[in-house]
């Protein structure tokens, strides 16, 4: 019903935010991973959303790109899994990560975001098998071995997900494992 809001960004307050569209103003629950690539409060924003009506309230979710409310409608496919799951497992990992945890059969990546426990996470390799990584662009999931090793590591490491992805963003693709581990480490001894 609707599918996309344009307008001015009037409060951020996690998970939601307040958008006046021409004197409207809409709450609209986002992922973190949105909410992080918001723009300051009075600026211009656009967010695709997903309208759920339930008994209890008509409901707004935002998100930044197709393949973010694409994710969000998958899982919400799944038995078990509501809308605050689903923003909780967007929030967590990005849809490349969720996309690659599921073709990896990585429980392990899944049970570290809140809210999903061992048998969940299952449901959800199990669930969403094939379903992610067909409808998305095969070029967004498409992640080198070498990045992968370099996630792998600095997680190790004891970075988290956030700042192990916002240290890579900045390497070029094709990068050497070592020479990634290394910059991105050089990365984040500034922060």
């Amino acid at each position: 019903m609707i599918g996309r809001l344009a307008g001015t960004l009037l409060e951020k307050n996690p998970p939601q935010v307040l958008l006046d569209v021409h004197g409207v103003g809409y709450e609209i629950d986002v992922p973190m991973s949105t909410f992080y690539n918001l723009p300051a409060g009075g600026e211009k924003v656009t967010l695709l959303t997903h309208f759920a009506v339930r008994e209890d309230g008509h409901f707004l979710y935002g998100f930044a790109t197709e393949a973010e409310r694409f994710a969000f409608r998958q899982l919400l496919k799944i038995s078990g899994i509501g809308a605050r799951t689903a923003l909780s497992v967007l929030s967590g990992l990005s849809v490349n990560d969720l996309a690659q945890a599921i073709a990896r059969q990585e429980v392990g990546r899944l049970v570290k975001v809140p809210g999903i426990g061992k048998k969940t996470a299952e449901r959800l390799l199990l669930e969403l098998k094939g379903k992610l990584a067909e409808a998305l662009p095969t070029a967004a999931l498409a992640v080198e071995d070498s990045q992968h090793d370099i996630l792998n590591a600095l997680l190790a490491l004891g970075y988290n997900d956030r700042e192990a992805a916002a240290a890579m963003k900045p390497l070029p693709a094709g990068i050497s494992t070592s020479e990634g581990i290394r910059q991105a480490l050089k990365l984040l001894s500034k922060a």
